[in-house]
């Protein structure tokens, strides 16, 4: 199966995280993918039978300037991706209240308007409450990878 791995960073933690993703999910036995500054065409190209995404929040609870491009464009195009699975991983930190994953919920907001399935509930990491993100996101990864083989 082949997997998408979308990424938003402002600072590369979230860009880590999907590196990270990457690796677990091809040794799994995935076709994973991850370009953080991929364009809808390559995107498609690559042909993505599943989505992971993972994705920091500014301070203002917007997505990161790397991710905005393909955001947009995926939503103003709407490919037919109805019925793939799907899943975010959200980086954030509590302390900003109410914006607290707000990237990560653009994303899962923009999967549900194209009809991608979530094949698992989002992952939120705490900047205030984790020192390594990529190893807190294992356990998530494992489960994720089993609910695309299932």
């Amino acid at each position: 199966m082949k997997v998408a791995i979308l990424s938003g960073s402002v600072f590369g933690t979230a860009e880590e995280v999907a590196r990270h993703a990457e690796q677990v999910l091809k040794a799994a036995g995935f076709d994973a993918w991850h370009n953080p500054r991929a364009s809808l065409a390559e995107l498609q190209a690559f042909a993505p039978e599943a989505f992971l995404a993972v994705t920091s929040t500014t301070g203002m609870g917007e997505l990161p300037d790397n991710l905005q491009p393909l955001y947009y464009a995926i939503r103003d195009q709407l490919p037919a991706w109805r019925g793939l699975p799907g899943a975010v991983i959200g980086l954030g930190d509590s302390s900003y209240g109410d914006t607290f994953c707000a990237g990560g919920e653009q994303v899962r907001e923009l999967f549900a308007e194209l009809g991608i399935r979530e094949a698992q509930a989002m992952l939120r990491l705490d900047a205030s409450e984790t020192v390594n993100p990529e190893t807190d996101a294992e356990p998530w990864l494992a489960d994720f990878a089993a609910a695309l083989k299932a």
